[in-house]
């Protein structure tokens, strides 16, 4: 547990610079310059999450049960990661409506994610894995539409055409995933 726990502190420590620190953020960018910064970031991100990995790996092999979920939360889980796919889908097609409307899919994303993963899922490892990442796009969330109200920020008008495309990739993105890629990957397969 204690190597998931680093991998997340690092992680999300990483990630968190705009939500605790955005003006010694801003300050070190212009000291270093823009391209060492990311590298840094990018780097340290990189070894957060092969810890994460690493760690929640060993952390299941030894489980510790805190609740066993209910059938139907794994269906609702299963809702829920529909709606995260359109979301994070939503970060990258341009002029969709959701991304218009919400401003920041990618970290609602995660936080929809999270919340379907913690319950479906009840031993300790999953709770301080999604738990950690539900706590950390809360505070990310607040803090982004914080400093768009600040600097005033306007997103541009989604169109019907971009919110399309972005629905019907989330959707497919969502049942490759769901049927096929989660087995294949992590060795548990929602729907099988």
């Amino acid at each position: 547990m204690a190597i998931l726990i680093l991998g997340l502190v690092l992680f999300l420590g990483v990630h968190s610079t705009r939500i605790v620190a955005d003006g010694w953020r801003t300050a070190a960018i212009a000291r270093i310059g823009g391209l060492p910064w990311k590298a840094v970031y990018a780097l340290a991100s990189i070894a957060g999450f092969v810890l994460i990995v690493r760690g929640f790996g060993l952390a299941r092999a030894n489980p510790v049960y805190l609740w066993e979920a209910p059938m139907a939360m794994r269906h609702i889980a299963g809702l829920l990661m529909l709606v995260a796919f359109v979301l994070l889908v939503a970060t990258y097609v341009p002029r969709n409506s959701i991304k218009a409307r919400l401003h920041h899919p990618m970290v609602l994303s995660v936080k929809v994610w999270a919340l379907a993963h913690l319950l479906a899922n009840g031993n300790l490892a999953d709770v301080v894995l999604f738990g950690a990442f539900l706590v950390w796009a809360v505070f990310s969330f607040r803090a982004a539409r914080k400093r768009d109200r600040a600097n005033g920020t306007v997103y541009p008008p989604g169109t019907a055409a971009g919110t399309a495309v972005t629905v019907a990739v989330g959707v497919v993105a969502w049942a490759v995933f769901a049927f096929w890629a989660h087995g294949l990957l992590f060795g548990v397969r929602p729907f099988g």
